[in-house]
């Protein structure tokens, strides 16, 4: 049996914590409550100066959670059906102090792929089309060049396009063509024409945030679901929808941009810190250092020197693993196949990214709230037929479920995804295959939806 051992890592993630708890301790204490996806809720104390990422790091700690950059903070109104991203640098005691004594207002805790993919791919957000540059890029811009352009205070592009809008005291929704500036917000009274004569201004954002809707047909009967909001409502157009899926990020995004150019760069900051504490980080460094594969499968431990020994007595050992699961299950005579499907379930059952009795819509819609970037998915129980499962992937912003099909052969139960042609024993070595390989999916298996009870 291989391990690896480490030593001094206990004592360095303790100092850690000793060293958070200290600084706490060291200024005034403040209670904040905060919800979960599930709606369990935990009351803290935290110094009056803590901002997002430090509530985030807290329940990361508390929680036991992989700390994979996507743990967000949100501000959520229950009473106007809107919720925001708190960004990692802002004060939550900043922003609690906006809400008023009698106010419904809460915080959530959650996963958010989507939080920073903006920095990742920023030319999937914003095609040649939707922007507009100065004549001395010649119009076409990198990867580099595009952020760069975004966070300069003098260069910002003008991004232009349709939404549909509804303005301030009337109940239906208009589709104007919108352009973003620097200077602020327009729409043209006359087609696509940006001539100034025919843009009317609206507003400039200043201190504003940005929220998206959270039921934007049922409760300000949109046309879609997919819409926004700016607020404080010091504008005629108080909402803002699109039609499709991708464009409403893509008007998020860039309005976000906009309202926060007096921090668009703490913005990338926020985003490449994480990145920088992992190559920086001491505790980092001591753990990798004091790692060393051990054999204990012998009356005598040894260190595995040779690293491809490593890797083969790793996987030895975790098929030995399912083996011995499966025999728990059946050690009353031989394995049958609905005893070999109870040893399925008792391995996948504990992972994270295996949500039980979770309907289509609900699926759809913990997908849609921890981020439409490709690979983002979760699997779950069917609804239609008892004896399988469903796939939940988002790829190009659109959710698809692939169902996954029990398979029996001489008496072994199988699982696939392609009526057969590839089989696994069980689901988590199914899902650990499409994480390494597309096979029939549009993309492989990146990041799982997880909820967690605070």
């Amino acid at each position: 049996m291989a391990h690896l051992c480490h030593k001094p890592f206990y004592s360095v993630l303790n100092a850690a914590k000793a060293s958070f708890w200290f600084h706490l301790f060291l200024t005034v204490l403040q209670v904040i409550k905060v919800y979960s996806e599930d709606n369990t809720s935990r009351a803290v104390e935290v110094p009056s100066d803590i901002t997002a990422r430090d509530i985030c790091q807290l329940f990361i700690l508390k929680n036991h959670c992989i700390d994979d950059h996507s743990w967000t903070l949100f501000e959520q109104i229950p009473h106007l059906s809107i919720e925001r991203t708190i960004e990692d640098h802002e004060s939550v005691m900043e922003v609690q102090a906006g809400w008023g004594m009698d106010s419904q207002c809460c915080l959530y805790f959650r996963k958010n792929y989507a939080k920073y993919e903006f920095f990742k791919k920023p030319l999937d957000f914003f095609p040649e089309h939707m922007v507009s540059v100065s004549s001395e890029s010649n119009g076409i811009m990198n990867h580099s060049q595009l952020i760069q352009t975004f966070l300069s205070s003098s260069s910002c592009p003008e991004i232009h396009g349709f939404l549909h809008a509804k303005e301030h005291g009337r109940k239906s929704w208009k589709k104007f063509y919108f352009v973003l500036r620097r200077s602020g917000l327009y729409f043209s009274n006359k087609g696509t024409s940006k001539e100034p004569r025919h843009l009317q201004f609206i507003a400039e954002f200043g201190d504003s945030d940005v929220y998206t809707l959270l039921s934007a047909k049922k409760v300000y009967g949109a046309p879609t679901d997919y819409g926004f909001c700016v607020k404080p409502f010091e504008v005629p157009f108080q909402l803002g929808c699109s039609l499709r899926r991708q464009l409403w990020n893509r008007a998020v995004m860039c309005v976000c941009l906009f309202v926060c150019s007096q921090y668009g760069m703490q913005l990338y900051q926020n985003f490449i810190q994480p990145y920088q504490k992992q190559k920086s980080s001491p505790m980092r460094s001591i753990s990798e250092n004091s790692l060393v594969a051990m054999d204990f499968s012998g009356h005598k431990s040894r260190v595995i020197e040779n690293p491809s020994e490593v890797l083969s007595v790793a996987v030895e050992e975790g098929l030995s693993w399912r083996r011995k699961s499966c025999h728990r299950l059946s050690s009353h005579g031989s394995p049958s196949t609905s005893q070999s499907s109870m040893s399925s379930i008792a391995i996948h059952v504990a992972q994270p990214w295996f949500h039980s009795k979770l309907s289509r819509d609900e699926a759809q819609k913990l997908i849609n709230q921890q981020g439409l970037i490709d690979g983002v998915f979760l699997v779950r129980d069917s609804q239609s037929n008892p004896r399988t499962f469903v796939l939940s992937l988002c790829h190009t912003q659109k959710i698809k479920h692939f169902q996954i099909v029990p398979v029996e052969e001489n008496g072994e139960l199988f699982y696939s995804l392609d009526d057969g042609h590839t089989r696994f024993t069980d689901l988590l070595q199914l899902v650990e295959f499409y994480q390494l390989n597309r096979g029939i999916l549009p993309c492989k298996l990146k990041h799982h939806c997880a909820r967690i009870a605070l």
